[in-house]
């Protein structure tokens, strides 16, 4: 499986995450420029979720949220502003999703994150 099919598997798991604990799924994978793309924007309530996936095998090599690095941080952060500027919208967070596959699936939400 390539990365870009591995990644989409990831996104599908966190997706119906979301789905189960009450999210509604607006936009998947909403690029900005060749630097910001937001994997899934969701609605909470009366709050847009920004959510941001990375998946791995194992933790062999880390968690997976460790991988959320500052650069990534502030790109999706523009792309947010993008977002924000194109929609109104009141209340905002941004979330990471963290899904590792092996020995189980496992899945770790930190929600309204900031580095």
């Amino acid at each position: 499986m390539d990365n870009r099919k591995f990644g989409d598997a990831g996104e599908d798991l966190a997706c119906r995450y979301l789905e189960k604990n009450g999210y509604k799924i607006l936009e998947r994978n909403k690029h900005y420029s060749r630097f910001c793309e937001i994997d899934i924007i969701a609605k909470y309530k009366n709050t847009i979720v920004f959510a941001e996936v990375k998946t791995r095998k194992t933790n062999s090599f880390g968690n997976p949220l460790e991988a959320i690095t500052k650069t990534k941080y502030e790109n999706i952060k523009k792309g947010v502003q993008f977002y924000l500027s194109e929609n109104k919208v009141k209340d905002y967070r941004i979330d990471v999703i963290g899904i590792t596959l092996k020995p189980e699936v496992k899945i770790e939400h930190l929600k309204n994150i900031s580095i």
